[in-house]
């Protein structure tokens, strides 16, 4: 009830700010890659503009009005949310700058939202809040995240089509063209389109791809028959580069040329859980994917690992949630690919076994093959079994707090709370 009061209290106060100060707003929606999406955006943007970017993952009705207000969650402390109510009106009528006899406006010009999509209409409340000029869509895949919720993934490429329908005529929907469901959408809007992609017919494309634990990613960035190469350090991941492509039309569409879109992606830096190479104990590095796993994410994750050198492959695995009836047969192609890969395969959480199965199916030996009820169980086995030249990826969703095992195993967890996801006391207190 609480929650319900202040969700409508911070909805109409981001709402209002809108109206009073118009800023240009991006929506970013899709099954996976959003938050790098945003990031990459708002690392490309901020080199021009003033800009604000959603804080973590706030995707839903509440978050959404948070980051166009510029606010953080306040949990369960409710002097908390009365403060957050209060610098909602401050973001209406611009205080600090009133107080501070300054002239001109200090809200953004650009604001980079998610737009999250957990069940039917979800997405309809969010366009009610805050109506994008350009609609940004990462990527759905054959087994969305959250389908459970769906009839099916075809019920959520239309919920999620909503964002680019809604599209003002001079606005523009930026795409991802290696994805069906994605590329469907381009006669789903009135607006302009730009593509993305590796394939043929994207306007914005990337060629001559090279990932290496020494270099991160780099490659090609082609548009107009011009290229400039892009270098990623420490990146790591296809899904990265589908980011920054989309943050590369997104410079475009806002007048800026290659060299200025390239020269802002050298501060890209993806969010926390999100494949990044941390160094491990034993002279071991981890290449930690924790935040969350759906099946087009976690095959991305295997395919990583698959392209990076290294002694050992390790594969920590935790339960994909929210997939409904594709749970049994989606853990099981899981572990059918990481029998390929991995010398190691580590599972958490029950849907896992079904991953055990699929693993053991194809090929693997049992006596390599692991399965435990929680991420902490794990990660005492693993302290145990790596070895120096590891290569461990971590990969779960949310619930599985797979977290915790990175932290577990990497060489400084005092460094946890800058380089790990679900680090804040809320996180730290739930079971």
């Amino acid at each position: 009830m609480m929650k319900n009061i202040i969700t409508k209290i911070l909805v109409w106060e981001a709402k209002t700010a809108l109206g009073r100060h118009k800023p240009r707003i991006i929506g970013v929606t899709g099954s996976s890659g959003k938050s790098s999406a945003k990031e990459a955006i708002a690392a490309v943007l901020e080199r021009k503009f003033k800009v604000r970017k959603s804080s973590k993952s706030y995707n839903s009705e509440l978050g959404l009005a948070l980051a166009v207000l510029g606010l953080k969650t306040a949990w369960g402390n409710p002097l908390g949310w009365l403060e957050n109510i209060r610098g909602g009106f401050k973001e209406i009528w611009n205080l600090p700058r009133l107080l501070s006899g300054k002239a001109g406006k200090d809200f953004p010009e650009i604001l980079v939202l998610e737009m999250g999509v957990d069940r039917p209409k979800d997405l309809e409340k969010l366009l009610k809040i805050a109506r994008p000029d350009i609609g940004v869509v990462t990527a759905i895949g054959e087994i969305p995240v959250h389908v459970e919720f769906f009839a099916g993934p075809e019920e959520i490429a239309r919920e999620k089509a909503k964002l680019v329908r809604a599209l003002p005529s001079q606005g523009y929907a930026v795409l991802n063209f290696d994805d069906a469901a994605v590329l469907d959408m381009k006669n789903a809007t009135k607006a302009h389109v730009l593509g993305f992609g590796f394939g043929a017919g994207a306007e914005i494309s990337a060629s001559n791809i090279n990932v290496s634990i020494a270099g991160g990613i780099s490659f090609k960035l082609n548009h107009a028959g011009s290229s400039l190469p892009v270098r990623l350090r420490d990146v790591f991941g296809k899904h990265h580069i589908y980011a920054v492509l989309a943050a590369a039309a997104v410079g475009i569409i806002h007048k800026m040329n290659l060299i200025e879109i390239v020269e802002a992606l050298s501060s890209y830096k993806p969010p926390p859980g999100r494949l990044q190479l941390i160094k491990g104990i034993k002279k071991s590095l981890i290449l930690d994917d924790s935040y969350n796993a759906s099946p087009l994410a976690t095959h991305a994750a295997l395919d990583t690992l698959r392209e990076l050198e290294a002694k050992r492959k390790i594969v920590a695995f935790g339960d994909m949630l929210e997939i409904g009836k594709f749970t049994t047969y989606a853990h099981k192609a899981v572990g059918e690919e990481a029998a390929k890969i991995a010398d190691l395969f580590i599972t958490v959480g029950p849907r896992a076994k079904f991953a055990v199965e699929g693993a053991v199916s194809a090929g693997m030996d049992k006596s390599r093959v692991f399965n435990f009820s929680d991420s902490l169980e794990a990660a005492s086995f693993l302290k145990d079994k790596i070895q120096e030249g590891d290569l461990v990826l971590v990969k779960g969703s949310q619930a599985m707090r797979m977290e915790r095992i990175v932290e577990e195993l990497m060489t400084e967890p005092g460094r946890a709370p800058e380089l790990l996801c679900r680090q804040d006391e809320y996180w730290k207190k739930k079971e």
